[in-house]
């Protein structure tokens, strides 16, 4: 058996820990079952938001008229989008080959998996099987897939979803007709990009609203807007059938309430209602990894699983599956584990202020409790809203008031001590809005809130009993490190300066 001193499964934000412990001159070992990158990278955030950055633009020239720019008709040119989205999917091959030259580290390209309690074995890509392998520290950040429903006749039919479009499936034109099944962000926003190439969208939601954990005025704006873009939205449908009829797929749904069924005609099918964390594959069974009734491996505060020196960030651990989530985790334990910090001055995780952004259109972004939400959690509240049209900039891009796609800011504070409890925004530049709220919110003083109580390390429980706090202060750049930023917004721009300070 080999052992190393640091095992990653995972090369997405799992190379932000790869990279400090390379850095102490640490064994180290990376298992990638895919392209290098990870899911942002190769199938995610990154190159759908190089369709719909295109998709923006031809949604915003649209309104040019309004603001005294005549313009003649514009159109998405697939071919050079296309070429724009492989270009950055590519770079996979670059960020494997500045690993593949790394020092101390070796390369598995295939499925790891667990064979007993820290070991483990990969079934190579190349058809082979690797020896057993094992470290005093292992890492899972094996992300997750999209949620593939057992519905009659779909297997045969076949469909697509975000992993396989960016892979042999992608289209060489736009399609026709598309179906998408699920209207969550990624059913959102790939309706927008498609619908503006000039494909019939229709967008399946099973709830009886879109983007169900956003706030209820945000769900009926973001409805109206694709319904006033050209999306054919159904909600409260459940598809229950698909069949293959005169070479186009024909789904059959039931309206959830009324039972009533509908036939949708498409040459696409998308799925998009979901994901599955890609634990089913490590065979935890072989270890004392506990996962919760979903397959999410349980983490703490602190990203410890149920087995000793062994964590788990990112997608697989279901707190939420974003890549500055991952990030922000990853940057956790690197701080903790391989910057030779003592456990009194370590960083923890907290999920109650994660930001949210969706880049459908409008763009939509938020952070905190929706006033539901704070409501049912039993706080006193004030609300407010201020709408675009309202605002010199907003009246200069062309907003007026009573405007169906005008874009506001709301706001839920509790009445008792004027904390934010949440900001919600729809409209251009979401995400850049949202960044000094986030960066209020996670501001001052911090108290170590405990994950998962019962899985816990005894470093992590003296620090538990010692009722460790962080003060993030406003001031300091180092505060940005552990403050999220969406990711891909331009705030980034912002963020990322604080790495270059390390060069001076």
């Amino acid at each position: 058996m080999k052992k190393y001193d640091v095992i990653i499964i995972g090369s997405g934000s799992g190379n932000i820990v790869l990279d400090a412990a390379l850095k102490q001159g640490l064994k180290c070992a990376q298992i990638e079952k895919g392209r290098f990158g990870g899911t942002c990278l190769t199938r995610g955030c990154i190159p759908t938001k190089v369709m719909i950055t295109a998709a923006d633009y031809l949604r915003e020239i649209d309104k040019f008229p309004k603001i005294g720019i005549n313009i003649g008709s514009a159109s998405i040119n697939w071919e050079t989008v296309s070429q724009r989205v492989w270009e950055k999917i590519n770079e996979s091959k670059d960020v494997l080959s500045y690993y593949q030259a790394a020092k101390n580290l070796d390369i598995y390209q295939g499925t790891g998996y667990f064979t007993r309690e820290k070991v483990i074995q990969i079934a190579l890509n190349d058809g082979t099987v690797s020896e057993e392998i094992s470290a005093d520290k292992i890492f899972i950040a094996a992300g997750a897939h999209t949620n593939i429903p057992e519905i009659d006749g779909l297997e045969s039919v076949g469909y697509i979803t975000s992993e396989s479009l960016f892979g042999e499936k992608y289209p060489k034109t736009p399609y026709k007709s598309l179906v998408i099944l699920g209207g969550g962000p990624i059913g959102t926003e790939f309706a927008h990009i498609f619908s503006a190439a000039g494909t019939q969208v229709t967008l399946v939601q099973r709830n009886t609203r879109l983007l169900v954990k956003e706030d209820d005025e945000i769900s009926t704006q973001i409805l109206k807007s694709l319904r006033n873009l050209g999306t054919t939205v159904l909600l409260n449908h459940t598809l229950s059938a698909v069949r293959v009829e005169n070479r186009e797929k024909v789904l059959t749904f039931i309206e959830n309430t009324t039972r009533e069924l509908t036939e949708i005609h498409t040459e696409e099918i998308m799925l998009a209602a979901g994901i599955q964390p890609n634990s089913d594959i490590l065979r935890l069974e072989n270890t004392t990894i506990e996962t919760d009734e979903r397959g999410w491996i349980r983490t703490n505060e602190f990203l410890e699983t149920t087995a000793p020196n062994i964590w788990a960030f990112g997608d697989v651990n279901g707190k939420a599956p974003f890549r500055h989530k991952a990030n922000y985790e990853a940057e956790i334990l690197a701080h903790n584990l391989f910057n030779n910090h003592k456990p009194e001055n370590w960083r923890w995780a907290r999920y109650d202020i994660i930001p949210v952004v969706t880049f459908t259109y409008p763009q939509i972004a938020h952070i905190g409790l929706t006033e539901s939400q704070a409501i049912q959690e039993g706080y006193a509240l004030r609300t407010a809203k201020h709408h675009y049209s309202s605002t010199a900039k907003g009246f200069a891009m062309g907003f007026d008031p009573g405007d169906e796609d005008d874009g506001f800011v709301k706001i839920v504070v509790d009445k008792k001590t004027n904390a934010i409890l949440g900001i919600h925004i729809i409209g251009p530049h979401s995400s850049i809005l949202l960044q000094p709220f986030i960066n209020l919110m996670n501001a001052g003083k911090t108290e170590l809130t405990p994950v998962n109580k019962n899985i816990a390390s005894n470093t992590v429980r003296k620090l538990r009993a010692a009722k460790l706090t962080r003060n993030l202060n406003p001031h300091s750049i180092i505060s940005i490190s552990e403050t999220m930023t969406p990711h891909p917004s331009l705030s980034e721009v912002v963020m990322w300066i604080q790495y270059y300070l390390e060069k001076e």
